[in-house]
């Protein structure tokens, strides 16, 4: 993703999403500015106890100026809750909305955005950076606002106190502000480098979990550890500088305020003494000094959580910026009812967008008509997944047209395309929830008795039924807790339940052993009746009962027939067969019998 200049302004981004809740910020305001006046109020009191209360030894006096500073810690202590209660409430929401619209932009996007980020990265900013911005919104900005407000108007009162010691502060104000934003660029830097050290660890981590049984079997468990070690110990030496950076920032601001202040009193010492001013005046002056001060100085702290929450926006806008580059368009064609699921590829040519200067596909054109199956084979890298990609619409070609019922597919929904769509992989997505809920994925409004009758058209009912708690039983991430064969069943009977015009079998089989395969194929037989099929296999069950096979090599379509006559030409799809099968081109012959027999 493209780095942009580090700065304060991609705060700005969150502009939108503050505006919505102008009750909250209303009340967080109002509370904050009372919160201020209130402590600003404190000052005053003590400066007409000092000058009156004490000197003329009114015990009254004494008493009611005791009461109202009660009345103001009371009324600061009420303020105080109150802007507690709207910036945290306000933090939460949010970025309870900013990860609903991160996360529902990431679903938007395209498939060409997931080949070059890593999901690891995604999830980090998703979680990490959302947080990073909540500390923000919820009570950095409320501080900075807080000792913003209090430090102008402490000014602002020491200026009425006394002109004189006022102007020595006010000189020493540059001195102080020039070297915070000089040090604040160096944090605003470091901040961002540490949240991406932060998120490549993050990432790292994750795929390595989520591939821990392949990184035990290879014995890599000391690989991976030192790997993320190594990572971490990036992501801290990060941190560090950026800790270092902002402590230096902290000490130096508080040095130059305090010293200020420091000065102040002993010049204002003078004056009482020569009776210039009341020593309640200098008192209130001090008290002044020291709210501008310490307000102030906070404000250093903050600038570097402010410059932390920056970058963690920025990282996320760069998110929201990303354009899907599928997107339906502003007059879709409905796709005509009822569905046929007719197929046409018309001179199709398409690279991958991260491979742009290696074609997959090169002028690729068939037709499959409704109701008909046809088998897509041919060797490793010829292009046949990707036809799957292209009907599914993740990419749309560089040249060409692809038709589903007639109508181009870029002048459709995408969801609409997609809707009359039902696919079977070969890596099967398993969600770590009940068989249930993964079966009812096809369909999230079917009844309890459809889902039942598609696991039993999928030859799945007998095996869940035999789980602990049958289609309740929770499965693990990545349904970790079943086969190979039971996963594939399972696809089977989402597809089913899909009840889809047009079913796409991606080497559904190729990874199981002979009695899996047998159930699965049963299973996929009765799927696809009646649909328009396109199947990517090797396995010669389903390529014997398909109307025509296509074979694709480097691109192109460079053999199309049927079984018979594709192993008579003696071309690509009988070497394939040779080479699978191991028996040469006649095992297909008796094979095809058998499977004709059963």
């Amino acid at each position: 993703m493209p780095r942009k200049r580090r700065s304060l302004k991609p705060l700005k981004r969150m502009a939108p999403f503050i505006g919505r809740y102008k009750g909250l910020v209303a009340g967080a305001l109002l509370s904050l500015v009372a919160a201020a006046l209130s402590t600003l109020a404190v000052p005053v009191a003590v400066r007409r106890m000092i000058d009156h209360g004490f000197s003329g030894s009114d015990a009254v006096f004494v008493n009611n100026y005791f009461g109202m500073l009660v009345l103001l810690a009371f009324f600061l202590a009420v303020a105080s809750g109150l802007r507690y209660f709207f910036v945290i409430t306000l933090g939460e929401r949010v970025v309870a909305d900013l990860r609903n619209a991160v996360f529902s932009h990431v679903s938007s996007l395209s498939p060409e955005f997931f080949d070059r980020s890593q999901s690891g990265e995604i999830v980090s900013r998703l979680a990490v950076d959302t947080t990073q911005i909540k500390s923000v919104v919820g009570a950095t900005a409320s501080v900075a606002l807080r000792n913003l407000i209090l430090g102008l108007g402490a000014l602002a009162m020491m200026v009425v106190t006394s002109p004189k010691l006022s102007a020595l502060v006010i000189v020493a104000i540059p001195v102080i502000v020039v070297p915070l934003i000089a040090f604040g660029r160096s944090v605003r830097r470091r901040s961002r480098m540490t949240q991406d050290m932060l998120a490549r660890a993050n990432s790292y981590a994750s795929e390595q979990i989520g591939a821990m049984r392949t990184v035990q079997a290879f014995t890599h468990e000391d690989r991976a550890v030192g790997r993320f070690a190594r990572a971490v110990e990036d992501a801290y030496a990060a941190a560090r500088s950026s800790v270092t950076a902002r402590a230096l920032l902290t000490s130096f601001a508080i040095f130059l305020v305090f010293s200020s202040v420091v000065a102040v009193l002993w010049f204002g010492s003078r004056d009482v003494l020569s009776g210039a001013i009341s020593a309640g005046t200098l008192g209130q002056f001090v008290l002044y000094a020291v709210f501008a001060a310490s307000s102030f100085g906070a404000l250093s702290e903050v600038g570097g959580e402010l410059a932390q929450a920056a970058g963690a926006t920025e990282r996320l806008a760069e998110i929201l910026d990303e354009k899907p580059g599928i997107v339906s368009p502003a007059h879709p064609v409905r796709l005509p009812e009822p569905a046929r699921g007719e197929i046409v590829f018309d001179n199709v040519h398409f690279s991958y967008p991260t491979r742009p200067e290696a074609p997959s596909l090169n002028g690729v054109s068939f037709t499959v008509s409704s109701g008909e199956t046809v088998a897509i084979v041919g060797p490793s890298g010829a292009g046949k997944s990707t036809v799957f990609a292209l009907v599914m619409r993740n990419y749309d070609p560089q040249s060409g047209r692809i038709l589903l019922d007639g109508v181009a597919l870029p002048d459709a929904d995408p969801k609409d395309v997609r809707s009359r769509i039902a696919l079977v992989p070969q890596d099967v997505t398993i969600f770590a929830t009940s068989v249930r809920e993964n079966i009812a994925f096809g369909r999230p409004d079917a009844s309890d008795a459809e889902i039942v009758a598609a696991a039993k058209a999928a030859l799945a009912h007998d095996f869940i039924m035999a789980l602990d708690n049958g289609y309740d039983t929770e499965v693990g991430e990545r349904g970790v807790t079943l086969s190979g064969g039971q996963r594939q069943r399972i696809a089977i009977a989402r597809a089913i339940l899909r009840d889809a015009p047009v079913l796409l079998l991606d080497e559904a089989t190729s990874a199981l052993d002979a009695e899996s395969e047998m159930l699965v194929q049963q299973a996929l037989d009765g799927l696809m009746q009646g649909r328009t099929t396109l199947v990517v296999a090797h396995r010669l069950a389903t390529v014997l009962k398909a109307d025509r096979i296509l074979v694709l090599d480097h691109g192109r379509i460079v053999e199309e027939g049927n079984h018979q006559s594709l192993v008579a030409r003696g071309g690509i799809y009988a070497r394939l067969a040779k080479l699978q099968f191991d028996t040469g081109a006649e095992a297909f012959g008796s094979e095809e019998q058998e499977c004709r027999k059963g």
